[in-house]
């Protein structure tokens, strides 16, 4: 089966379809664009879809590369016979086509080449056919003993021809697939502690087994560490008789003949020797790669709705970056996130110059009419967080505060971006201005930092990285190209995030901007340095104008539908006017009276285009986040000696991990809700009921102040 035929049977669409996605990745087209612009193309996969489909392309593509290679090696071999080519040809993993190639890979000096090299060959065969009914196996051997070939003794060139039959055996590609199987389903991972410097940290996988099927992969990735950290010793056991059970029925014929004990030794031998060594490292590493993919994608589940958090529009933030010793920085934005003032205050010990700290940030209250304060969560956030909350109190114009996640603030602060976006600051001065966006405009703040340092996943450091890099600039694309991008307003890193644009081409588009003044047109960016036909087809419609000369322009209308738009209207008797003064809201209703499919037919489209053109025209300049819940803004604070069991709270989810989710309560400490308190159905992952920027209702069940932990529920608020 061809990989166009696979693709579509694995992820359940037409073969056309598979094909033209094919055929679209290959001509250069990106996700967000396939999935948004070429809906008739594909069956309307979505963009996970699509990320799913080019993953597994990928895969098979490097599957059918390593089947030529091998084939070849074999070949160069003279031993590929037609047996072993359709072995190679129809292998479905990486894995079974390496057991296939095994026998035939180069192997360093082993105890069976050795013996190979003395001879031995024939007398392994002889042993292995198992034929000879009478006799001594010694007999035998000492037709092979020779001084030329070092060869002493017929116990020695008995002992050879059984490691020639053990290595035999441990080559065996479907041996090896069998005992893969049974291992995989039945094999247990056992951890045990040794001393070492932090081993408390591991105390509860002393002497602990589970099961490898089942193991979450959480679990493997602590087991993992606590190894890495020499706290740990990681073992795979298995049931060895049945091991043993299932070499021999392919290896011992059971038939009276005079080599049966010497095969059941040498059967034993393989698998401890060799097999057994090789397949815990096998499983080790599918255990770890099945647990980093988990991973990683619970850090893409958090990380979409962190970016797509709405944004606080029409807002003037201070940015507040606590501090003891060197002092809280603030730093004033406007609405459109320019930079009003900075400065510096000590609110917090040892200086504790709250008077004075207070009437500075009340001047800045009143002089640019500051509406919230965004406070970062790391140091001295738990004193600055309590003087804020009385601080507003005196305030003469309401102002709220929320506290934001610092992760990767320090990061982008002395990075080479951040620099060059604020060459006058200092790095803390810069921290507070990104403390500041990330409240205003979570997504436009947070594409500057390295997606790792965000910090909503667990062991990110202990990822594949180039893997993990991968998935979560996917999520960064998919989220910038659904929001859609100000042409005239946007970073040259936000614009960088666009379909069909890098980083090079993004600092032309601003560098053309600043030269030529706002951009009128959508086409006006053909005209930018190095952007051509196909990075303009790319990126357009995730582009938008404000005021430009075309209303579309406002809209993720592609330009090459421009002219299906206006045969639209027209056939309706409608105008651009229209959408401008928003008269286009019976249009659904108007298509839907003719029938979708008979329009789309008669202005030359599809029906999926014809549905998002529809869709855009009712809404010209929307943000797709302002249909989601607010973030959630605080005027008080409280501390964990605050809590009491049975207390019911409004908080943010801050992680979703495999066993629960952490839930922001406005205390310095996030509390866990554990799986198996977030409702009462059975769910199989908290990320089925819950998101990161969730606001939701938890109880408080119980409170550790030794060990600053709280544990919370979401069942049975209503009767608290």
């Amino acid at each position: 089966m061809d990989n166009t035929n696979i693709l579509a049977m694995e992820l359940g669409i037409t073969v056309n379809h598979a094909q033209n996605i094919i055929n679209l990745i290959d001509e250069g087209c990106t996700i967000p664009f396939i999935a948004r612009y070429r809906k008739e193309m594909t069956g309307s996969c979505d963009d996970q879809t699509l990320r799913v489909f080019a993953d597994r392309l990928n895969y098979l593509r490097n599957l059918d590369k390593r089947k030529e290679e091998v084939t070849k090696l074999i070949a160069d071999q003279e031993k590929l016979t037609d047996e072993i080519k359709a072995k190679i040809d129809s292998a479905n993993t990486l894995t079974e086509l390496e057991d296939i190639y095994r026998p035939f890979r180069p192997k360093r000096e082993t105890r069976a080449t050795k013996a190979i090299a003395k001879g031995l060959q024939p007398l392994a065969n002889i042993i292995l056919a198992q034929k000879l009914k009478e006799g001594n196996p010694l007999d035998l051997a000492k037709e092979y003993v020779s001084e030329e070939k070092q060869v002493a003794t017929p116990e020695e060139a008995l002992q050879g021809a059984l490691d020639i039959i053990a290595e035999i055996i441990s080559d065996d590609a479907e041996v090896r697939k069998e005992l893969r199987k049974f291992m995989q389903n039945t094999a247990q991972i056992e951890t045990t502690l040794k001393e070492a410097e932090n081993f408390k940290t591991y105390e509860m996988y002393d002497g602990r087994k589970e099961a490898i099927k089942t193991i979450p992969s959480h679990r493997i990735l602590a087991i993992n560490r606590g190894e890495k950290e020499k706290c740990l010793k990681v073992a795979i056991t298995a049931n060895h008789e049945k091991c043993i059970e299932i070499i021999s029925k392919e290896y011992l014929k059971n038939n009276g003949n005079i080599f049966e004990e010497n095969i059941k030794a040498t059967i034993i031998d393989s698998f401890d020797r060799l097999i057994m060594p090789s397949l815990d490292t096998e499983l080790r590493n599918e255990l770890t790669d099945r647990a980093n993919e988990q991973a990683i994608k619970m850090f893409k589940v958090n990380l979409k709705p962190l970016l797509m958090q709405p944004p606080l529009k029409h807002k003037t933030i201070l940015g507040f970056d606590p501090g003891y010793r060197t002092g809280c920085k603030l730093a004033v934005i406007d609405e459109n996130g320019k930079v009003l003032d900075k400065g510096v205050v000590y609110a917090t010990p040892p200086q504790n110059k709250i008077e004075e700290s207070e009437k500075i940030i009340l001047n800045l209250i009143d002089k640019y009419k500051i509406d919230c304060i965004s406070i970062g969560n790391g140091t001295a956030s738990k004193e600055s967080e309590i003087f804020i909350a009385n601080l507003i109190k005196k305030a003469h114009r309401p102002v709220t505060y929320m506290v934001v996640s610092e992760a990767g603030a320090s990061v982008y602060s002395a990075s080479k971006l951040a620099a060059e976006e604020f060459p006058e600051f200092d790095v803390t001065t810069r921290s507070a201005v990104s403390i500041a966006r990330r409240m205003q405009d979570p997504l436009a703040e947070l594409i500057k930092i390295d997606v790792k340092s965000i910090g909503v996943g667990q062991y990110q450091h202990d990822m594949p990285q180039k893997r993990l890099t991968e998935v979560l600039d996917g999520v960064v694309e998919d989220c910038v190209n659904s929001v859609g991008v100000d042409l005239n307003t946007a970073s040259p890193s936000l614009l960088s995030k666009v379909s069909g644009l890098n980083s090079g081409i993004a600092k032309n588009v601003v560098k053309y901007r600043e030269e030529n003044g706002a951009f009128k047109s959508r086409s006006e960016l053909k005209k930018v340095s190095k952007l051509g036909d196909k990075a303009f087809e790319q990126c357009a419609g995730f582009l938008r104008i404000t005021n430009g000369k075309d209303i579309l322009d406002n809209t993720a209308v592609h330009p090459e539908s421009y002219d299906a738009t206006e045969r639209l209207l027209i056939y309706f008797g409608m105008t651009k006017e229209d959408i401008k003064n928003g008269n286009v809201t019976h249009l659904p209703e108007l298509v839907a009276e003719k029938g979708a499919s008979k329009v789309a037919s008669e202005i030359g489209i599809g029906e999926p285009t014809l549905n998002d053109i529809v869709e855009e025209l009712q809404k010209p300049g929307r943000d797709i986040r302002d249909s989601l819940p607010a973030p959630m803004l605080r005027t008080d604070v409280m501390s964990i000696n605050d809590l009491k069991p049975g207390m019911v709270l409004t908080g943010t989810v801050r992680n979703v991990i495999d066993f629960g989710a952490f839930v922001d309560i406005a205390v310095h400490q996030d509390g866990l809700v554990h799986i198996s308190q977030i409702c009462d159905e059975f769910i199989k992952h908290p990320s089925e009921v819950l998101s990161v920027g969730q606001i939701v209702k938890v109880k408080v069940l119980d409170v550790n102040l030794e060990k600053n932990r709280i544990s919370l529920t979401m069942k049975n608020i209503e009767e608290a």
